[in-house]
């Protein structure tokens, strides 16, 4: 299909741009926006879709439907690239494992605790029991209660 000068007219009149430069503009917000950029570091920032298209800054932001469009689409993705997003969906991943590791970190850590100060009474009700077979009789209170 041939584009005549109506139809140019037409497209530059609508877009701000030429039909090459708007093609040119949403093909690099696509990359962008899929996180496969060929120029730039890909992030969603507007500097980055006028370098990515190989236009200027100035041709951009003639292109007044392409930018609103661009704003648009940033603002659905909440300005991430999908390799970002997945980076922020492991980092809450990890962060909400690390939490329950310090839970149980903290409760074993109290079970030490524990474990250790009934070990120490144990050895010391072991020492008070030695000495007392050997200093006096151990009288049991069983038949004592039995008595009315």
């Amino acid at each position: 299909m041939t584009t005549t000068t109506a139809d140019a007219s037409e497209q530059t009149a609508d877009e701000g741009v030429s039909a090459r430069t708007a093609a040119t503009l949403r093909e690099a917000m696509n990359r962008l926006l899929a996180g496969r950029p060929q120029r730039t570091n890909g992030r969603l920032v507007k500097d980055n879709l006028w370098k990515e298209a190989g236009v200027s800054r100035a041709t951009m932001n003639r292109a007044r439907l392409i930018m609103a469009e661009w704003d648009t689409r940033v603002a659905e993705c909440d300005g991430l690239t999908p390799g970002e997003a997945r980076k922020n969906d492991e980092l809450t991943q990890l962060r909400a494992k690390l939490a329950e590791k310090t839970r149980e970190y903290t409760i074993l850590h109290q079970l030490d605790a524990a474990a250790t100060a009934i070990a120490a009474l144990h050895h010391d009700n072991t020492l008070l029991r030695q000495e007392a077979d050997h200093t006096g009789r151990i009288v049991s209170l069983d038949a004592h209660r039995a008595r009315p």
